[in-house]
């Protein structure tokens, strides 16, 4: 099997939703463009996704192939385009949940389509699901998808999953069984919060923030970061190995959707953690993944 190694990504800013015709366009590029790109490495309440990746689950045999078909729906009151990367279907699990998630939140548009009862809407309803290659070596393979839905409102809702698939172990791997002490997301919770902090103080140096501005913007930010960063799982949940050379891992970035740590407009944010800080802190079945260049 072909390594893909990931290169750095550019963490994408979600813009405030677009017009139709706008929509209707990326969508059709999008999805013309073909899914199989070449492969990247790369909360809280008020931003749920639509479901939560699945949880690890050892996989007793081989599974029926699963077909992932890329969809194009354009109806005068909503647009729908769902692409997947074909190498997802070489593992069929892995196959099943990214095309669960699509149906699941496709299912939560169509609700609220339904709840206009044939009304139209100022602007269409909408949902944007590129599903992503992020990673494949014999040892782990990652998809990842950062979409939208739009169903009224300024902007539309992040739709942020990232799915990690273990060939050799043959399972999903979530984050709650791959550090299953609750405790263990203390010091991955201190170490992001000081890097989103150093982030933001950096980029308000870029900005050359005024002194009485910058010290106010650091106060509220701090507050949204510390409620975002939590120690529990579920702040955690969206994550993509980053690897060396040789398959290891050397880190993984966790991601966080926008308004969980920053404001909307601030987009997604992401932050690498380090293998020589997370080897101790994951399971033992899970050790030999990693490595500290």
């Amino acid at each position: 099997m072909p390594m893909l190694v990931a290169l750095e990504p550019v963490v994408p800013v979600l813009p405030i939703h677009p017009r139709p015709s706008q929509v209707a366009l990326v969508l059709a590029l999008g999805l013309l463009a073909g899914c199989n790109r070449d492969a990247r490495q790369s909360g809280p309440d008020a931003n749920p996704p639509a479901p939560a990746a699945p949880a690890a689950v050892a996989e007793p045999g081989a599974e029926a192939p699963v077909t992932l078909k890329e969809t194009i729906e354009t109806t005068p009151s909503y647009i729908i385009g769902i692409s997947y990367p074909q190498a997802a279907s070489k593992y069929p699990a892995l196959a099943r949940a990214l095309r669960d998630f699509a149906e699941a939140s496709r299912a939560r548009l169509m609700q609220a389509v339904d709840g206009l009862h044939g009304a139209k809407p100022e602007a269409p309803f909408d949902l944007s699901l590129p599903f992503t290659l992020l990673v494949e070596t014999p040892r782990v393979v990652v998809v990842g998808v950062d979409g939208t839905s739009y169903t009224g409102g300024t902007h539309g809702k992040p739709l942020v999953e990232r799915f990690v698939w273990l060939p050799q172990m043959q399972q999903m791997l979530a984050a709650e069984q791959l550090v299953p002490d609750a405790a263990n997301w203390k010091p991955v919770s201190e170490y992001v919060r000081e890097q989103l902090m150093t982030q933001l103080s950096q980029q308000l140096d870029e900005d050359d923030v005024p002194p009485d501005q910058r010290a106010q913007r650091m106060r509220k930010a701090s507050a949204t970061i510390s409620a975002g960063t939590t120690p529990e799982v579920r702040n955690f949940s969206r994550y993509e190995p980053v690897v060396n050379a040789d398959g290891s891992i050397r880190s993984l970035r966790f991601v966080f959707p926008p308004e969980q740590v920053a404001p909307y407009d601030a987009g997604q944010q992401s932050v690498e953690v380090p293998a020589s800080v997370l080897r101790p802190l994951v399971a033992q079945a899970y050790r030999p993944l990693f490595h500290a260049e």
